[in-house]
C-alpha cells in the first residue's frame, strides 16, 4: 500500500522529472525522492540527460548516510542493467534503502527487471498504479521503445474545406499567429522535425523553434529523392537528408541516431503515405476559418473506395486557438498504428 507521503512524494519526482530542459532521445525522464521513516523529504533528483547520473544516483548522492533504511519513490523502474552507467538497483542496494515505490515499469526488456532484482536483494517493492502521471511522463518514449520506431505526430493546417494551399500554391499562413506559436511548442518538444523535399522546396522553412528563448532545437529532417538547392534554409542549418521514399527505412534510421518523437510537418504526399502505412500515432489538425474552394488537398488519395475502409480517429480534445480551431486526435481500437517489439537499449 502507497501512503499518503509516498504520493504526494511521486507528485513531486514528477514534477522535478517534467522540469528537466534536455535533449530527449533515447533518454526517459526520471524523477526520484528519498523519505526517511516519517515521511520527510531527505534528498531529490532528476536525471538529466544521457551519460548523466540516473535521478535514484543523484538523490543518493545528497542524501549520503541519511539513505540507509529510507524509502526511494522514483517514477520509472530503476534499471538493472549496465548502459553508460551503473544499474540503478546495485545504488538503491549499496545505500541500504529499505522500500521502493514505483511509479512505472520499464517497457524495453534490456533495461527491466529492476523490481525483480531490488525483491530478491530484501527491498520492500510498491508498484505505485494509481500514478497515472508517472506512466504518461514518458508516453512517447514508452510507445516508441516498445514498437522500435519513434512516436510520430503529423501536424495538419488546413482551410475549412480541408486545403492546404490556394489554387496558385500560395499557402502562407492559413492559421493565425497562436496556431504557428503552438507549433513552435510543438518542436521543442521533440527529437526531430521531417519534411519531404516537395515541402522543402515549396515553403524553404527553418523548422526550428523560433519563440524568444527558445532552449533546445529539434533536429530537421528531409525525406526524399528530389535535389535540394543549396541556398534552402534546411541545407545550410545541416539538416539530415535521408534519400528514399521507404517510411520504414527512414523510421528504423531515425530510431537507431536516438530518435524518439518526430513532428511530421510535410506536405500531402508524406501524409498520405504516413497514414496508409499506419505511421501516425498522434494527429494534430488545425482548421483555420476560410474556404479556399480548391487547391491542394491535405490528405490525398488513400485507396479507400468505401465508407467500411475509411481511416477513422478517436477525436480526444478540441481547443480554439486564437481564430483557429486545434483538434488532437489517435487512430481508433483496432487501427493502432504497428511495428514490432524490438529488444533497444535505454541509455539514460
Amino acid at each position: 500500500m502507497v501512503t499518503a507521503a509516498e504520493s504526494a512524494a511521486m507528485a513531486t519526482a514528477v514534477g522535478l522529472a517534467s522540469s528537466v530542459v534536455a535533449e530527449f532521445g533515447p533518454n526517459p525522464r526520471v524523477g526520484c525522492v528519498l523519505l526517511d521513516a516519517d515521511g520527510t523529504v531527505i534528498s531529490q533528483g532528476a536525471h538529466y540527460g544521457a551519460g548523466q547520473p540516473h535521478a535514484e544516483v543523484v538523490a543518493l548522492r545528497h542524501a549520503g548516510e541519511r539513505a540507509r533504511g529510507a524509502t526511494a519513490v522514483v517514477t520509472l523502474e530503476p534499471c538493472a542493467h549496465t548502459g553508460r552507467t551503473g544499474p540503478c538497483t546495485a545504488a538503491l542496494i549499496s545505500a541500504g534503502v529499505r522500500r521502493v515505490v514505483i511509479g512505472a515499469m520499464d517497457p524495453n526488456p534490456a533495461a527491466a527487471g529492476g523490481a525483480q532484482v531490488l525483491r530478491a536483494a530484501g527491498v520492500d517493492v510498491e508498484v505505485d498504479t494509481s500514478s497515472s502521471a508517472a506512466t504518461e511522463l514518458n508516453h512517447r518514449w514508452r510507445i516508441a521503445v516498445g514498437r522500435g520506431r519513434p512516436f510520430v505526430t503529423l501536424k495538419i493546417a488546413s482551410s475549412l474545406d480541408g486545403r492546404i494551399a490556394a489554387a496558385d500554391g500560395t499557402s502562407r499562413w492559413i492559421t493565425g499567429d497562436l496556431a504557428r506559436a503552438q507549433v513552435h511548442q510543438m518542436r521543442s518538444d521533440v527529437d526531430a522535425v521531417v519534411v519531404g523535399t516537395g515541402t522543402a522546396l515549396a515553403d524553404d522553412p527553418a523548422l526550428t523553434d523560433r519563440r524568444p528563448g527558445a532552449l533546445r532545437q529539434p533536429q530537421a529532417v528531409v525525406i526524399g529523392m528530389r535535389e535540394l538547392p543549396p541556398t534552402l534554409q534546411l541545407c545550410q542549418s545541416g539538416a539530415l537528408m535521408l534519400r528514399t521514399r521507404d517510411l520504414g527505412h527512414v523510421m528504423t534510421a531515425l530510431f537507431e541516431r536516438d530518435v524518439r518523437s518526430v513532428l511530421v510537418e510535410g506536405g500531402p504526399t508524406l501524409a498520405t503515405s504516413l497514414i496508409r502505412d499506419s505511421l501516425v500515432d498522434e494527429l494534430v489538425w488545425y482548421v483555420a476559418p476560410v474556404l479556399l474552394g480548391g487547391g491542394r488537398n491535405a490528405i490525398a488519395d488513400l485507396g479507400i473506395t468505401t465508407i467500411d475502409d475509411a481511416s477513422r480517429w478517436q477525436r480526444n480534445r478540441v481547443t480554439s486557438v486564437g481564430s483557429d480551431v486545434r483538434i488532437d486526435l489517435t487512430p481508433v481500437t483496432g487501427q493502432d498504428p504497428g511495428g514490432p517489439i524490438t529488444d533497444v537499449h535505454r541509455n539514460r
